[in-house]
């Protein structure tokens, strides 16, 4: 594994001295988590704490509580005294996150329907509207970003947003699913269409068409399981 350029070594000190508040166990854990996510790491990569904590210049103290965090949420397998490995994609394990996850955005957007406060919506519509910026110039990271973003506002409009780090906690797998598929035709264009349904539906008070937009779109990626997993035999 590379080490740091000189610059984004400083980008990464400046961050640590502005955010003081977060340990360095955590923003390794949390850079370590979006490289799985996004698959820089993939599953099966041999992860070395040594070359990991030579990266982002640190002991290996923080590298290892970064590691067994991740190992908790199911991203890596460590093997005592042998190796550390980014784990495979497992795919039951992403059918109970949707699970979880598609019963909270149920009733948080059933509630924000049955608010009538359009006002509610205004930050989920700013990341739609960065969602559908980023599509247009292809940028799929911020795309994924402002994806994030839209389903976190909605449960903050709910005033359930805690619940998001549950999510979040339990999602590396169902998300990893989701960076599989997003480079898809036309599966860009498909989420933008169901923010856009699901805006709409509470911003009319409708439930039913609001739960029908929400089931429709957190089902997508899982209904191409195994086209996915056909296309990504190594990683499963």
């Amino acid at each position: 594994m590379p080490t740091l350029a000189r610059q984004e070594f400083s980008e990464v000190r400046t961050r640590a001295q502005r955010i003081k508040k977060i340990s360095a166990s955590d923003q390794i854990h949390a850079a370590l988590r979006e490289r799985i996510i996004t698959l820089e790491l993939a599953p099966g990569r041999n992860l070395s704490r040594q070359e990991i904590a030579e990266f982002y210049g640190v002991s290996q103290t923080p590298v290892r509580d970064a590691m067994l965090k991740l190992e908790e949420e199911g991203l890596l397998a460590i093997y005592p005294q042998s190796k550390t490995e980014v784990s495979k994609i497992d795919v039951e394990h992403a059918r109970e996150t949707q699970f979880l996850r598609l019963s909270i955005e149920l009733e948080a957007t059933r509630q924000l329907a049955l608010s009538h406060d359009p006002q509610l919506l205004e930050n989920a519509r700013k990341a739609l509207a960065h969602q559908r910026e980023a599509l247009a110039s292809g940028n799929l990271e911020q795309f994924a970003k402002h994806d994030r973003l839209f389903h976190y506002s909605l449960l903050e409009a709910a005033d359930v947003a805690n619940l998001w780090d549950l999510v979040t906690m339990r999602s590396g797998h169902i998300d990893r699913l989701r960076n599989l598929n997003l480079p898809d035709p036309g599966k860009a264009a498909n989420i933008t269409y169901y923010h856009a349904r699901i805006l709409d539906a509470i911003e009319a008070g409708d439930t039913a068409s609001t739960d029908d937009a929400v089931r429709g779109h957190l089902t997508g990626t899982l209904s191409q399981v195994d086209e996915i997993r056909s296309r990504n035999p190594e990683f499963f």
